[in-house]
């Protein structure tokens, strides 16, 4: 618990940034490492870079060397057979996190699981979760993997039982994203990125997302008091992966013109694109 506490202040002694990215891939090659972080500088952007067991050397001396720009997130897979050591190996190496959690051989909240996301939670990292569909790269490989076993309704039964265990939830449920919304209408320690494809399907009706964040200035007793927009359930997540950067800049693109066409206050989407997750990394 020692070095999360060393991490967060760490973290503290740099000015709050106008972005952090919820949701990289780190590909193993540490010249995409340089190329990120100069995309990063360009925006007074921070991001959560998800890097694998064997990364972690490299991750942790690029981190030493140009702190304040990348925070490490654990790659790693919910039934490996030592998943908590590798728990405590990732927040022993200064990680805030683990993900992005994905394929698992049961569902989420499947209580074999339980064990792992105690111990993130006693690290006061945070977790990652896809949810919703999973790509397919080889059609003719055999596969474990379902997409049910990631819906996003497993993750309310998650954030309930640890409550200290903050959840950011990929993609959005895509497609169920009025679960997704439902679920962190109730569940303050439960954000969402809408990473992926679906802000590429519905780019010609950006508003839609009104519907699902409805609940915006509602007194109500059947909805949490807060004075907190709506739109505060997402954070910023680009979904790069296999060094593909230009992803960036079109995550980007999209997140700002949905915002507006929502009509999203300036404050509110300071908080999506960076604030709360200042919150969570300095807590």
């Amino acid at each position: 618990m020692l070095l999360v506490k060393l991490a967060i202040v760490s973290t503290a002694a740099f000015a709050q940034p106008k972005l952090i990215d919820a949701h990289v891939h780190f590909n193993g090659d540490p010249a995409f490492l340089d190329a990120f972080a100069k995309k990063l500088e360009a925006v007074d952007g921070r991001a959560l870079l998800i890097a694998a067991q064997k990364d972690i050397p490299v991750v942790k001396a690029y981190i030493a060397k140009n702190p304040g720009r990348f925070y490490g997130i654990g790659q790693m897979s919910l039934d490996h057979p030592d998943a908590i050591k590798l728990v405590d190996e990732f927040a022993a190496a200064g990680f805030r996190g683990i993900g992005e959690l994905t394929g698992p051989e049961a569902s989420f909240d499947d209580k074999r699981y339980w064990p792992i996301y105690e111990r993130a939670e006693k690290h006061g990292m945070i977790a990652l979760f896809h949810t919703g569909i999973v790509n397919r790269r080889n059609f003719a490989e055999p596969m474990n993997v379902s997409s049910d076993r990631m819906r996003v309704m497993t993750l309310d039964l998650i954030a309930r039982r640890f409550p200290k265990l903050f959840l950011i939830g990929a993609h959005l449920g895509n497609p169920d994203y009025t679960w997704a919304a439902e679920i962190g209408r109730w569940n303050p320690n439960l954000v969402f990125d809408v990473s992926g494809s679906s802000l590429y399907k519905k780019q010609a009706d950006l508003a839609f997302f009104k519907s699902v964040f409805w609940w915006d200035n509602l007194v109500s007793p059947h909805t949490p008091k807060t004075d907190i927009s709506a739109f505060e359930k997402l954070v910023f997540g680009s979904d790069v992966f296999g060094g593909e950067i230009a992803e960036f800049d079109r995550a980007l693109a999209l997140y700002k013109q949905m915002l507006n066409t929502c009509g999203v206050k300036p404050a509110s989407q300071a908080n999506v694109f960076g604030g709360t997750l200042w919150k969570v990394l300095n807590r």
